[in-house]
C-alpha cells in the first residue's frame, strides 16, 4: 500500500487462499495419502472459513475494497478470535463432564485446570531479541519483495496482480506448505488442516482489512475474472470435502490438477 502497489494486496491474498487449499491440501491429501477432518473442525472452523469467504467475495464484487469494508472485515476477524476462544473453554469443559463422573471431581479438575491455564511462562531477553528480529525481518522483506515484484512485473510485461497471486502467493504460503506436509506424514491430519483454516481466515479478514484502512484497495481485472472465482471453488470443495469428514489422495489430486489450470488460465496458456 505504502509503496503505490496497492493492487498486490488483494492478489496476494486471494492467491494465497487458492494456494493454501489447492497446493498445500492437494499436496498433504497425496503424501498422507488420506486427511481426516475432525468434527471440531466441522463444527467451528469449517463454517468460519466459509463466513470468511463469502465476506471476502462481497467486499470484491465491486472490484474494490473501501475503509467501511475493512473495518467490517477486521471486526468480524476480532469476533472469530472471541468465539474460538469461547469455544475451547466449552470444549474443554465438556471433555472434562464426560470423563469425571463425579461433580465434585469435575469441579477440582476444572479448577485445576484454569490454574494451569493462566500459569503464566517467564520472559527472558532472548523472546525480546527474536521478536525484534522478527519485525526488522518482516518489514525490510517486504520493501525488497515489492521492489522486486514491480521489477519483475516490467522486466517480464505482467502486471503485478498476476506475479502476486502466483509467485509471491505462493511464497507466502511455503510456511503453511511446510507444516501441513510434514503433519500429514506424520498423520496429524487435525494440524495439517486447521493450518490452513487459520491462514485462509487470517489472509481473508486481516491481511486485506488491515491495509484497507489506509487507502482504498483495487482489484485488477485478471483477479476478479480468474483469481475471485477460482478462490470461491476452491473454498466450495474444500467445504464439501470437509463435510465428507476426508479427504482422499484422489481429491489431492484433483486439487492438484486445478491449481496447475488455474496458474495456466492466468499466464494465457489456453
Amino acid at each position: 500500500v505504502f509503496k503505490g502497489v496497492p493492487d498486490v494486496v488483494a492478489a496476494n491474498a486471494i492467491g494465497s487462499n487458492i494456494a493454501n487449499i489447492l497446493l498445500i491440501i492437494g499436496v498433504s491429501a497425496v503424501i498422507g495419502k488420506r486427511l481426516i477432518v475432525t468434527k471440531s473442525l466441522i463444527d467451528l472452523d469449517l463454517p468460519l472459513l466459509a463466513i470468511s469467504t463469502v465476506l471476502l467475495l462481497g467486499v470484491v464484487w465491486d472490484k474494490q475494497i473501501t475503509f467501511g469494508e475493512s473495518l467490517l472485515m477486521l471486526v468480524t476477524y476480532g469476533i472469530y478470535l472471541l468465539y474460538t476462544v469461547l469455544h475451547k473453554d466449552t470444549e474443554d469443559t465438556g471433555e472434562i463432564a464426560e470423563f469425571l463422573p463425579s461433580r465434585q471431581e469435575r469441579r477440582k479438575h476444572i479448577a485445576a485446570h484454569k490454574k494451569e491455564e493462566f500459569t503464566r511462562p517467564k520472559l527472558v531477553a532472548k523472546d525480546f531479541i527474536l521478536l525484534v528480529v522478527g519485525i526488522l525481518g518482516l518489514v525490510f522483506g517486504a520493501k525488497y519483495l515489492i521492489d522486486a515484484l514491480v521489477n519483475l512485473s516490467a522486466m517480464l510485461n505482467i502486471a503485478t496482480g498476476v506475479i502476486a497471486i502466483t509467485a509471491v502467493a505462493v511464497g507466502t504460503s511455503l510456511p503453511e506448505l511446510l507444516v501441513s506436509a510434514k503433519a500429514a506424514l506424520q498423520k496429524k491430519s487435525e494440524i495439517a488442516l486447521g493450518n490452513i483454516f487459520g491462514s485462509n481466515v487470517f489472509n481473508a479478514l486481516v491481511v486485506i482489512g488491515l491495509p484497507g484502512l489506509f487507502r482504498v484497495l483495487p482489484v485488477d481485472n485478471q483477479i476478479f475474472i480468474i483469481g475471485v472465482p477460482t478462490m470461491a471453488l476452491a473454498t466450495l470443495l474444500f467445504v464439501i470435502s470437509g463435510i465428507s469428514r476426508r479427504i482422499h489422495m484422489w481429491e489431492g489430486a484433483f486439487y492438484l490438477l486445478l491449481y496447475v489450470l488455474f496458474i495456466a488460465k492466468l499466464f494465457n496458456w489456453f
